[in-house]
């Protein structure tokens, strides 16, 4: 791109210069050298008064004098340097000492450049124009670096709704394997929101032992809540007459309703292969697998035992149990709380983790609040459908009429 036509324009058109001096006498001679030229000039009296201006309306340039009363021509540099939002205004400065020492403190101040009184009018105008024209350089860089965070910032924003929309997408898919494989089942009711939500509340309280911080952090609990509800899809390749079978399962027929969990992992398996490995499907490959294996070893398909279960499984585990008892089944009634929890107890360190055991214990009161939460939607759903009948009745007999 051709640029030139930028830097044959005079780099000091426009600009406005602020002239620092104690002394009238030096600023009104600054004035009447540079307002012809076309600079706007601004003046200060102290040091003071000139950080004031500065940070009204920052100059182009700054013509610093050294000797002021109060605040020295020292410190103002320093301070201007000091801000990043200032330092970047070139400061000349116009002093009357000729020691080498003054000159070296004043750069090491910050000054960009100096000239010793009396000034040189072509010096001080050379100078001057050389520190607008990097000043402009610099105002143009600055300029990129804004527009680069506002594409960065809008670059982000876009990256975080599109995530945003990839998870719920996510979430959906995994929610809707989850409810077509509990669709077979229809004594199961609610149960893939209940069992969730019951072991989101296990994974909540292990997430405050010490033993488990590096484990179970804020992404393992959402994970977990996702990809529970994929535990039983594997149910999807077994025969209606096992599924469905309101009586106790033969040995032969509990044989092959076992295999659900090989089906169910299999499946979260090939799929988390597709995806590249360690996607969304990782976790709940692992509780298709192995939510029903036992901590002490007996459980199926693959008889592990204690940590080697992954622990999104045990929690699983122990969710999927305590809402298999308090809920109806075609083969028994729902059992209470209190005899659901007798039960896990009894399970504590054969059945279940024990660790688990105790984070279900100290969060059972939140058990019972998820459970009665579902118990009172279900109760207002069906109470919605007899009124939508009751209604549908009216109508017709007043049809009828």
């Amino acid at each position: 791109m051709d640029t030139s036509a930028e830097f044959t324009e005079p780099v000091q058109d426009r600009a406005r210069i602020l002239v620092v001096d104690d002394l009238e006498e030096n600023v009104r001679l600054l004035q009447h050298f540079l307002e012809p030229k076309g600079y706007q000039v601004c003046s200060a009296y102290t040091g003071e008064q000139a950080l004031m201006s500065v940070e009204q309306q920052p100059p182009d340039v700054i013509l610093l004098d050294l000797v002021m009363p109060g605040m020295d021509g020292f410190e103002v540099c320093q301070r201007l340097k000091a801000d990043p939002e200032l330092r970047h205004i070139p400061i000349i400065i116009l002093t009357g000492l000729s020691e080498v020492q003054a000159n070296v403190r004043a750069l090491e101040a910050g000054a960009d450049d100096f000239l010793i009184k009396p000034i040189d009018s072509v010096l001080l105008d050379a100078r001057i124009r050389n520190s607008l024209g990097a000043k402009r350089l610099q105002d143009r860089v600055f300029q990129y670096q804004r527009q680069l965070e506002v594409y960065n910032e809008t670059l982000e924003a876009r990256i975080r709704d599109r995530t945003a929309q990839l998870e719920k997408t996510q979430q959906v898919a995994i929610f809707s394997l989850a409810k077509l494989a509990e669709s077979r089942d229809n004594e199961t009711g609610e149960h893939i929101d209940r069992m969730r939500s019951y072991a989101r509340e296990i994974a909540i309280e292990m997430s405050t032992w010490p033993k488990y911080e590096s484990v179970v952090s804020q992404t393992f609990v959402e994970r977990l809540y996702i990809s529970s509800p994929l535990h039983d899809i594997g149910k999807v390749g077994i025969p209606d007459g096992i599924l469905l079978k309101p009586g106790k399962l033969s040995p032969e027929e509990f044989e092959i309703m076992k295999a659900h969990t090989v089906i169910g992992g299999d499946t979260l398996k090939a799929a988390d292969f597709e995806a590249g490995g360690d996607s969304f499907m990782a976790m709940g490959r692992d509780i298709a697998f192995y939510h029903h294996e036992k901590w002490d070893g007996s459980g199926y398909p693959f008889n592990l035992r204690g940590e080697q279960i992954p622990l999104a499984a045990r929690i699983v585990a122990l969710g999927d149990v305590y809402d298999a008892l308090t809920s109806r089944r075609p083969y028994k009634e729902a059992f209470s709380h209190e005899r659901s929890k007798a039960i896990i107890l009894q399970g504590k360190g054969s059945h279940f983790d024990p660790d688990v055991v105790d984070a279900f214990l100290t969060r059972e009161e939140n058990f019972i609040g998820v459970r009665k939460n579902f118990h009172d939607r279900g109760s207002s759903r069906i109470q919605e459908l007899i009124n939508t009948l009751n209604r549908l009745n009216v109508e017709t007999n007043c049809a009828s009429a």
